[in-house]
């Protein structure tokens, strides 16, 4: 059923490349103020650095930011592969890229916004809201037939301060219970919640009690993501409207993804960022297999 304020809501969370292009040229040339800070977050789990792609042509003005330096931290095992950054350290990477509290900020990535999906997730949980993604990503932009560039850009240091905390996570502690009580939604392939595969983690399956929506399908084929109506309908199958709803993946990665098309629904879910690279690593704790929670 259709939400009245599903257009604003997409307005406030994604941003077509059309409008890109347009916001982009309305703020050319020197000036002083606000300004949108475009973010390429490439990175994919084969290919953990997307700087070399990056180089060879991004949307012009973009800076690269690392997902695995600067929107990670790195830890023992028993934290999983992507701990979140602290607050020191995401404030000092938002200052190389530039960016001022007065500033917004566009994020896109090689394609489907899986992985700058993280970036919009850390950044209004450190309370910077004005983050939007380009709807389709990369691909979409070149679709549109817009430039390109390959010059690395050098702005000035931003000036933001970033506090982490802002949005509720779960600790590992809390998520057996949290599974039991309300509705824990894993986003990982089907095959990966089964345990047929487990290509990162030392252990194959599930939580017990998580449902399996992948976040392969909040997007269509073109990597765009897909209407507010369409989405509400898929976390329907797993929870009442207004219930709570938990998000693990395999590392809190592609958990932000389905975490940003839970709010093109109109919801507000937790995340688990530790996830079951965490919960993997943990060996006391029960794991599940099978296509059933």
């Amino acid at each position: 059923m259709s939400d009245p304020t599903d257009g604003a809501r997409r307005s406030d969370l994604l941003i077509t490349p059309a409008e890109l292009h347009d916001l982009l040229a309305s703020e050319a040339g020197p000036g002083e103020g606000p300004r949108t800070r475009i973010l390429d977050v490439r990175w994919t789990l084969a290919q953990p650095s997307g700087h070399s792609d990056y180089l060879t042509g991004h949307i012009p003005g973009a800076m690269y930011v690392d997902l695995e330096s600067e929107l990670s931290a790195h830890g023992a095992a028993t934290l999983g592969r992507h701990p979140l950054p602290g607050g020191e350290a995401l404030t000092h990477s938002a200052r190389r890229w530039g960016l001022h509290p007065e500033d917004s900020v566009v994020a896109y990535d090689g394609g489907g916004n899986l992985a700058s999906a993280r970036l919009w997730w850390l950044l209004r949980d450190a309370g910077f809201e004005r983050v939007r993604l380009l709807d389709g990503a990369l691909p979409a932009w070149v679709a549109a037939g817009f430039e390109l560039e390959t010059a690395e850009p050098t702005p000035a240091p931003g000036t933001v301060i970033l506090t982490p905390g802002h949005l509720p996570t779960l600790a590992l502690e809390e998520v057996e219970r949290f599974a039991r009580e309300h509705t824990l939604v894993d986003v990982r392939a089907p095959e990966r919640y089964r345990g047929d595969v487990e290509p990162m983690d030392p252990v194959a399956g599930h939580i017990p009690g998580a449902l399996n929506l992948p976040t392969a399908e909040n997007v269509t084929e073109d990597g765009r993501f897909l209407s507010s109506d369409a989405l509400r309908a898929k976390f329907g199958r797993a929870a009442e409207p207004g219930s709570p709803v938990g998000f693990s993946c395999g590392s809190g990665i592609t958990a932000s993804h389905a975490l940003f098309a839970f709010a093109l629904a109109g919801g507000e879910g937790v995340l688990f960022p530790g996830s079951w690279s965490q919960w993997s690593n943990t060996p006391e704790l029960p794991v599940a297999t099978g296509a059933t929670p």
